[in-house]
């Protein structure tokens, strides 16, 4: 099987309209762009010759999902890891950086202020922090984007019509966002038991099996000696890195540099931002502690997609649900309106008459439920610019679960 193939950028597909900018960043309507479709390839799989990489990423298409624990000096919330970057990496474990500095921008803030991202950003200053030692955030969320952020095909500048310069980094920084909202790292490990400690110590398959059992997958982890600093979530993709697929895999053997043994997890002491509940943007990361936050997104317990501003499921930009309650019983709404139960499916609208909900914690995790039942169900899973009604209970053929 190749592994991926030798492509150049075809002329733009039909686009979908740019719509006004919104305070809550919609990536699949915010600027034109190229209309992918459901049927693209997976990436770093295929085996015919593709001609658009505005739909299909290559050579990029190993897509990482970086992650910090920072520690000395401590660096973000304690009770969450933070954003390190969104790599794409070759298919054959080789990489490019810093593809295009016509495209380095000098204010990462300023581009996704002027595009009305602010939750993005919000969130970005509290999960997305810089070692005070090399710099202001700013200076890291500028070093991703044009190291890393310019390598992607399907954020060429052919490939979205609107225009607006940064465009292509307000689209990067808001997949980076949402990605990382998925893969709550922390929560992961605590489900399995593990915490961070001074002096308890792990092994690495220990680490690895627990994480495979939380989350599904084995990502890579990565120590500062035998400190635990860093971890790698691998993806393949579908589509355009806007609103495609991300498809989990296993990380590569040998991808891990942690030794074999006495691993520390160490606490994090001092951190900025301390343990919030929420963001200007949204919740912490998916996850609780059994409280119910104010607002945030309601993510899909199988990594994949989240809630639209309709209930729809959906790999597009998620959508902000503000709460009304506690664990114990509490109503929602979305900037479509209130949100309840209508012939068995998930909505919210302005003519929707608002159900009650309760919070489950289960695993570590807040999971949302209906009538006393964390089960949900839809008829596919969503890709691209798809969105899949949600059911309660289980009679529809993917089965999932939804985190606060």
């Amino acid at each position: 099987m190749t592994f991926w193939a030798t492509v150049a950028i075809a002329s733009l597909a039909s686009t979908v309209a740019a719509s006004p900018l919104v305070s809550h960043l919609d990536a699949g309507s915010l600027f034109g762009r190229t209309s992918c479709g459901t049927s693209t390839p997976l990436s770093c799989h295929n085996t015919t010759k593709q001609t658009n990489l505005c739909c299909f990423e290559s050579p990029g298409g190993s897509i990482l999902q970086t992650q910090f624990w920072d520690t000395s000096p401590s660096t973000g919330p304690s009770n969450s890891w933070t954003i390190h970057g969104l790599w794409p990496d070759h298919c054959d474990n080789s990489f490019s950086e810093n593809c295009d500095p016509s495209r380095d921008y000098s204010s990462i803030t300023n581009i996704l202020q002027n595009a009305g991202a602010t939750d993005i950003l919000s969130y970005m200053q509290t999960y997305w922090k810089n070692d005070p030692d090399d710099g202001s955030d700013e200076e890291f969320w500028e070093h991703e984007w044009s190291t890393h952020g310019t390598c992607y095909s399907t954020l060429q500048p052919s490939c979205i019509s609107g225009g607006v310069q940064g465009q292509d980094a307000v689209y990067f920084f808001t997949r980076v966002v949402n990605t990382f909202k998925t893969l709550n790292t922390y929560n992961f490990l605590s489900s399995e038991g593990i915490a961070p400690s001074s002096s308890t110590t792990h092994t690495l398959s220990s680490l690895q099996s627990a994480l495979k059992s939380a989350y599904g997958f084995t990502p890579a982890l990565t120590c500062d000696g035998s400190d635990l600093n860093q971890i790698s979530y691998y993806f393949n993709l579908q589509g355009s890195l806007i609103d495609g697929t991300l498809v989990p895999y296993n990380a590569p053997s040998g991808s891990s540099d942690c030794p074999s043994s006495g691993i520390k997890y160490l606490p994090k002491s001092g951190s900025g931002g301390g343990s919030p509940t929420s963001t200007g943007g949204g919740s912490i990361p998916t996850g609780g502690s059994g409280s119910l936050p104010s607002k945030g997104t309601i993510q899909s317990s199988t990594g994949t997609g989240c809630l639209l501003s309709l209930a729809t499921w959906s790999t597009q930009t998620c959508a902000t649900f503000t709460y009304s309650g506690s664990a114990s019983g509490f109503t929602m709404t979305s900037s479509k309106g209130e949100c309840g139960v209508l012939s068995g499916a998930l909505t919210c609208g302005s003519g929707v008459s608002s159900s009650t909900f309760t919070a489950v914690t289960s695993g570590g995790q807040l999971l949302l439920a209906y009538q006393g039942s964390t089960s949900f169900s839809a008829n596919a899973v969503p890709s691209g610019e798809t969105q899949e009604t949600v059911f309660t209970g289980t009679s529809h053929s993917q089965k999932l679960s939804f985190v606060l």
